[in-house]
């Protein structure tokens, strides 16, 4: 496993660490109503039970990535697994039209915010390294 990441990718590691473990934690106290807007109606769970475990597996995830550093590479992957996971949400919020946030209130702002997962999941496998780690092992075969 290739742990070789530059001074900026941790740093870009820590930021998205600290992005998550806030936004876990907003899952559970003061952001909780706006996160149910994004459950899927077609999801077979209550839609609070949803947003408190995703708020639990956001902060393990920020944590992972934050302070297991023999272990980051796999907490890049498992955080693009997430990213993608919770993708559908994102744009069932979109085409239901649910305001969250205060600034996801309109279809621009709703549609502009899918654009951005991507770029989570980028941020996610290269600054934890995840990418390149993947790479290195695809090379040696």
């Amino acid at each position: 496993m290739n742990n070789q990441t530059s001074l900026v990718q941790n740093i870009f590691r820590l930021i998205l660490a600290a992005f998550m473990i806030y936004a876990g934690v907003s899952h559970l106290t003061f952001n909780r109503i706006d996160f149910q807007a994004q459950v899927p109606d077609w999801l077979p769970f209550e839609k609070d039970l949803v947003v408190v475990l995703s708020g639990y597996v956001e902060i393990a995830l920020g944590l992972g990535l934050a302070f297991w550093k023999k272990q980051q590479v796999n907490f890049g992957w498992a955080l693009a697994v997430f990213f993608l996971l919770v993708f559908p949400g994102n744009v069932a919020q979109y085409l239901d039209g649910k305001d969250a946030f205060g600034a996801l209130d309109s279809d621009k702002a709703r549609l502009i915010r899918l654009f951005f997962q991507p770029v989570l999941i980028v941020w996610a496998l290269w600054s934890a390294g995840s990418w390149a780690d993947y790479r290195a092992k695809k090379n040696k075969n």
